[in-house]
């Protein structure tokens, strides 16, 4: 039902900063979680960072400080402001959508660090 547009990430240097963003089109929820989740060569798919309708953020702990989410609730998006990346961060992205109904995955988009 719900269809999830991702864009930005690309290649970034280590301490440098990249950013993506997520746009949910399709049916309109009243509560939600969205979030990224991340799958790197060799590793299984983790969470990355998530929000909730309510505001509600959690964070894996090996990005917090360093990458913050946020959103735009009446674009129904998402953004992940990612600073002070490390190679560690090399990963493809997938936003995630979860209506406790359903949950929804994004095509996923690459993220690069490297010097």
């Amino acid at each position: 039902q719900a269809q999830l547009e991702e864009s930005g990430g690309g290649l970034g240097q280590p301490g440098g900063s990249l950013r993506l963003s997520c746009v949910v089109s399709g049916r309109i929820y009243s509560s939600y979680v969205m979030g990224w989740y991340r799958r790197a060569l060799g590793k299984q798919r983790e969470l990355v960072a998530t929000i909730s309708t309510g505001g509600v953020i959690n964070y894996q702990e090996s990005v917090k400080g360093r990458f913050t989410i946020s959103r735009d609730t009446a674009k129904r998006s998402i953004d992940l402001q990612m600073d002070s990346l490390q190679p560690e961060d090399t990963a493809i992205y997938y936003c995630y959508l979860n209506t406790a109904r359903l949950v929804s995955w994004g095509q996923g988009i690459q993220v690069t660090v490297s010097s």
